[in-house]
């Protein structure tokens, strides 16, 4: 019998290694004993257990329970994962052919919302903190000089916070928004954790945001796939949400998923606030010894850096002296047994959650110091990560739709592109459909994908074809 995809698992289970990645639950039961439910509880819309689609029964008050955990007026259950959420959202609070403002580096999931809802996109851009050769926060001032500047601008959208743990003041530009007369959107999938303790940065629905979608998956105990829409304010139609709900999520809803979402905010509200509380402090402590480290180095935050209004730091965020950050990633899974979010090409990411115990950290720490003594050092040439600033010819949804033809990349030199082309993760468009395809840009590209770094959307054998608007 070939079963590859279970083969896989096994391996994988049997490896048994530290997990500094998704799910925030890292392989570990909360409430129940999964084991012991599956696969009784996949079941449908038997008598008794309600419809996602029309909850009048256990759905709906799961719902209830989890928007007045995280502080919503309304919450929706999304079991097609914040990518789900984010067309969901974004159709409520827009019609085709409205104008929206979108942080340059969201999530590929945005760009695709804005294709099915046949926006026209006008995009900010995050600061890019040189000294670090991070992408940090966005300038609230430049929201309100945008929306000065074009009044169709209907909707905003933010990245709170980013894949870095970056905050940018949203509270402030909530209050911008609003003075506007503009919706919030917020992406919050790597903030589902904030609700839960005054140690962390302040929530997006608690600083003001209109409809807030999170992976509960990342950062708390649910499955993969697993995140919730939650309603701020009375700016969003609650009917019209619900509707777009129904248009983009199965008919045949997972009671695992919906089960795996309720048990995650029950046991958050129960022993998870304590746990959460206990990481915290080991991640901070963590932070402090790895800084400790020779070559080691630690982005914490930069006080000259005033679009960072706040960090994360349940996500650690490191660098080697003389090791790219995907080479350290690299080394500590086929060396140590630990594997880590994601890496760049001067950071590896250390996502920590509440289920994370200290003998994990501790695991971490001799790992990363056994690893600087015995690794050798390499030219890390620099590199500026800045984001290029593209040049929109066509909008984004016709460039998709329209007719298109596949070329060598250097030969898309000058062309339009079809197609994204996305460094992944962290799922970051470099180009999106409608943009021209710079010489610039392809040399970005081809330096990422010699050190390494997986690019998503090119085509080809080896990668070195593109689609083009024909």
């Amino acid at each position: 019998m070939k079963t590859p995809i279970l083969d896989g698992l096994k391996r994988l289970k049997e490896e048994n290694s530290v997990s500094f990645h998704m799910p925030g639950h890292k392989g570990k039961n909360t409430l129940i004993e999964w084991g012991d439910y599956i696969p009784y509880i996949d079941t449908t819309e038997v008598a008794g257990m309600d419809n996602l689609h029309d909850p009048r029964g256990v759905i709906k008050e799961s719902q209830e329970l989890a928007a007045k955990a995280f502080g919503a007026k309304e919450t929706l259950y999304s079991i097609n994962g914040t990518t789900g959420g984010i067309y969901i959202a974004l159709s409520t609070v827009t019609n085709p052919g409205d104008k929206v403002l979108i942080q340059r580096n969201s999530h590929k999931s945005m760009y695709n919302g804005a294709i099915l809802n046949r926006l026209n996109v006008e995009y900010m851009y995050p600061n890019y903190n040189e000294k670090y050769h991070v992408l940090t926060g966005i300038d609230p001032e430049h929201i309100e000089l945008r929306l000065k500047q074009d009044k169709d601008i209907k909707v905003v959208t933010i990245v709170y916070p980013n894949y870095y743990g970056v905050c940018s003041d949203i509270k402030r530009i909530a209050e911008i928004v609003h003075k506007y007369n503009r919706i919030l959107l917020v992406d919050e999938a790597h903030g589902s954790h904030f609700t839960f303790s005054d140690k962390l940065p302040i929530s997006a629905l608690e600083a003001g945001a209109d409809i807030v979608v999170q992976s509960t998956h990342k950062t708390l105990p649910s499955f993969t796939q697993t995140s919730m829409i939650h309603v701020g304010t009375d700016r969003v139609n609650i009917d019209k949400l619900k509707d777009m709900s129904s248009l983009y999520q199965t008919t045949s809803p997972s009671y695992l998923f919906m089960a795996s979402l309720e048990i995650a905010r029950a046991y958050m509200e129960e022993e998870g606030k304590r746990k959460l509380e206990e990481s915290i402090l080991l991640s901070n402590k963590t932070m402090e010894l790895l800084d400790k480290i020779e070559r080691v180095h630690l982005f914490t935050g930069d006080e000259e850096d005033k679009t960072i209004y706040a960090k994360d730091n349940t996500k650690i965020l490191f660098r080697l002296d003389g090791m790219t950050g995907t080479k350290a990633k690299n080394i500590l899974r086929e060396d140590y047994n630990i594997r880590l979010e994601m890496a760049d090409y001067y950071y590896a990411l250390i996502l920590t959650s509440l289920m994370n115990e200290k003998e994990d950290f501790e695991k971490l720490i001799n790992a990363v110091e056994d690893m600087t003594k015995k690794s050798s050092y390499e030219e890390v040439t620099p590199v500026s990560i800045e984001m290029p600033t593209p040049k929109i010819i066509l909008p984004i949804h016709e460039a998709f739709y329209g007719n298109k033809k596949v070329l060598d990349l250097k030969e898309g030199i000058g062309k339009i592109s079809a197609s994204y082309v996305i460094p992944y993760p962290p799922g970051i468009p470099l180009i999106c459909p409608g943009e021209e395809i710079t010489e610039e840009l392809c040399e970005h590209i081809w330096f990422l994908m010699d050190k390494g770094i997986e690019i998503v959307g090119l085509i080809g054998y080896n990668k070195d074809k593109i689609e083009v608007v024909d």
